[in-house]
């Protein structure tokens, strides 16, 4: 691993190069605007999908003032953040590099296996939810073994999709967007009739699940990071990320609110059935089968489109750290379609390993696993500020070094209270996977 010395050697010199930066052939910067901001959206959120447990925990007004309050407080300075230094270091390897030339190598490969096993226990959700969102319709899917066979067939087919090339993900990501985005849409342009103000307001502070509405409320919101990983394969980077980030911030809070507040304002409120997939079960009551049947294919294939953005998001991680000389130099190895060929089928081996957990512990763990990495991203950010205010960049933050240390005191107060509402067991699994970290180092 080298040395830990405390500035890194591909810090940005007074003439924007960097001494040790790895060239990206220019043939495979081929990810544009529009596929780009999919794959962000994908990466961060994939539609409203998962929110219903805010309702569920808190009821309605806590969970439309944790969607308005939580992108001010978490998004905003992340996407900010992710906007500055993945414009400053272009490369696959994105936070990694950032941390690692703060704080030195060492470091920056405890980020890179903190991120990569929170992205990859993310990711262990998708083939679920996909099955579990199906399962009403086919019964099977609901047991072993035919369970465990479309788990493994399902995750073949995306990893796939992966294999074939950014270009291949970032364009079947538009299409699953649009399809998801659309029931939407039409289901709260149905609720207009039915919307009774009134229902928005109603809480009862006696009557609430802090670590559920934190948890589900996190892990909306996050991930704006992960679109690092990939800068090195965008076109025009410095220009390109910063708009991307701007547009799905906007995306992704509409997203959320507009069907909340359709689904709690059209609907006397039963808390008790406010859990994960109930927006099929809105869509029904406001409109017909059809529109249910529409939310529950969305739903399933948002799932589809957030595994392929979280698989590219790890895979060319793990590429971009064999560039760097911190893995094994056949984690670089391309295929013919320019894809990190070993990081897919690592990444895939660990969604397939971690499948089995339940939907509860897999949200808790990567949340646990990710606030720690974000903790090194914020500390990161606030050095390079003091120690090389004046390395080029092509995106800045706005504000004076004061200014950003103040910007970062929300976040990182959620961070505490999100690691001190964590069980016992997951945070004994999520140090047991940080500590293997620590020992292959």
């Amino acid at each position: 691993m080298g040395e830990c010395s405390t500035e890194y050697r591909g810090l940005p010199d007074a003439n924007g190069e960097d001494a040790g930066s790895v060239p990206v052939s220019a043939e495979l910067r081929k990810v544009s605007i529009a596929p780009l901001v999919f794959l962000i959206f994908y990466e961060v959120s994939g539609g409203p999908f998962g929110i219903e447990d805010s309702v569920g925990a808190a009821g309605p007004l806590l969970a439309i003032i944790g969607f308005l309050a939580l992108p001010v407080i978490w998004s905003i300075p992340e996407a900010l953040i992710t906007a500055e230094l993945g414009t400053m270091f272009p490369e696959n390897d994105g936070y990694v590099v950032w941390v690692t030339s703060a704080l030195g190598p060492y470091w920056g490969f405890q980020q890179g296996w903190v991120k990569w096993m929170s992205g990859v226990i993310d990711n262990a959700l998708y083939p679920v939810l996909f099955l579990d969102y199906l399962k009403s319709a086919v019964p099977a899917l609901g047991g072993s073994p035919p369970r465990a066979f479309a788990v493994l067939g399902l995750t073949a087919l995306l990893t796939l999709l992966n294999y074939r090339g950014l270009t291949v993900v970032g364009w079947v990501t538009i299409c699953l967007g649009v399809f998801s985005i659309l029931p939407f849409f039409v289901m709260g342009l149905i609720s207009l009739p039915r919307l009774r103000p009134a229902r928005w307001l109603v809480v009862n502070l006696h009557n609430v699940d802090w670590n559920l509405y934190l948890n589900t409320l996190f892990w909306n919101l996050n991930y704006w990071d992960s679109i690092s990983t990939l800068s090195g394969e965008v076109d025009n980077p410095g220009k390109t990320l910063p708009k991307a980030l701007f547009y799905v911030v906007i995306f992704v809070v509409v997203g959320y609110l507009y069907p909340l507040l359709a689904g709690t304002g059209a609907v006397l409120l039963d808390r008790g059935q406010w859990s994960d997939g109930y927006f099929s079960d809105l869509a029904k009551l406001l409109g017909r089968a059809w529109l249910m049947w529409w939310v529950q294919a969305a739903a399933a294939l948002s799932n589809m489109g957030m595994f392929v953005a979280e698989m590219s998001s790890d895979s060319y991680q793990l590429l971009g750290m064999a560039e760097r000389g911190m893995l094994p130099a056949f984690f670089a190895r391309r295929s013919r379609h320019g894809t990190p060929l070993v990081g897919i089928l690592f990444s895939a081996s660990g969604v397939l390993l971690l499948s089995s957990l339940s939907f509860q512990e897999i949200v808790a763990a990567e949340n646990f696993l990710y606030c720690f990495g974000m903790l090194l991203e914020f500390i990161a950010f606030v050095l390079l500020c003091v120690r090389r205010p004046d390395a080029p960049r092509p995106y800045r933050v706005l504000l004076r070094t004061a200014g950003c240390v103040g910007m970062l005191v929300p976040p990182t107060a959620l961070i505490v209270v999100v690691l001190a509402l964590s069980t016992l067991k997951v945070a004994l699994v999520s140090l047991g996977a940080g500590q293997h970290g620590l020992q292959g180092n």
